[in-house]
């Protein structure tokens, strides 16, 4: 399908042609659903623990007589029962990751990306490129187009003076095409893609 490229100031730049099979798919939202929770699981530290009972510095020997007492059998302080004792199935330190097939996550990025561009979410540029490092002024750029919350992919690498430029402004976020992923897409109303990232994907799903 053609779709208008623009430039960063909003001229008309020309057509591109979008492949049907990363841009035109009827979006899945299972598969949606399965990479974010994939990649939501995958970066959580996993660093809660507590003292179990093994982890408690306090004596093992029994605490008192077996029988004869009239209260309830004890043989260890540590245990949870017990004031300053080990917790019973706290948490402990391990990753919350889990797998999804390879084809899967390429299969969920390429939904991700048709329901973006069914909803009208998506805008191509010629290039991300400005003249120097100024917030202000492509923050200017950024309103006038409309643009409040976006993510922006462009090629294999981000112009140094566009991601200098871009790293402060809220809700704007600058990739390069390597690290598109299913949850940034959907986590911000439009996605900007350049010509370069365009070629880039479609060279990679092809």
């Amino acid at each position: 399908m053609k779709f208008d490229i623009t430039s960063l100031d909003g001229k008309s730049a020309g057509s591109i042609e979008l492949n049907d099979e990363i841009f035109g798919l009827e979006p899945r939202e299972d598969l949606i659903a399965r990479m974010i929770r994939y990649q939501l699981a995958k970066r959580r530290a996993g660093t809660h623990a507590v003292k179990n009972r093994a982890d408690i510095a306090r004596t093992g020997k029994k605490m008192y007589k077996q029988k004869g007492t009239g209260g309830a059998r004890h043989g260890s302080a540590r245990v949870p029962q017990f004031r300053g004792g080990g917790r019973a199935f706290g948490p402990i330190v391990r990753s919350h990751a889990h797998d999804l097939p390879k084809k899967v996550r390429a299969l969920a990025l390429r939904h991700a990306l048709s329901a973006k561009f069914r909803d009208g979410g998506i805008i191509v540029w010629d290039n991300a490129n400005v003249d120097g490092p100024k917030t202000k002024s492509l923050k200017d750029q950024f309103a006038k187009a409309g643009l409040a919350s976006v993510l922006i992919i462009d090629g294999s690498d981000v112009q140094d003076n566009f991601a200098l430029a871009a790293r402060n402004i809220p809700q704007i976020d600058v990739l390069p095409v390597q690290g598109i992923n299913v949850y940034d897409i959907l986590r911000r109303e439009k996605l900007v893609l350049t010509r370069a990232a365009v070629e880039a994907l479609e060279a990679r799903f092809s």
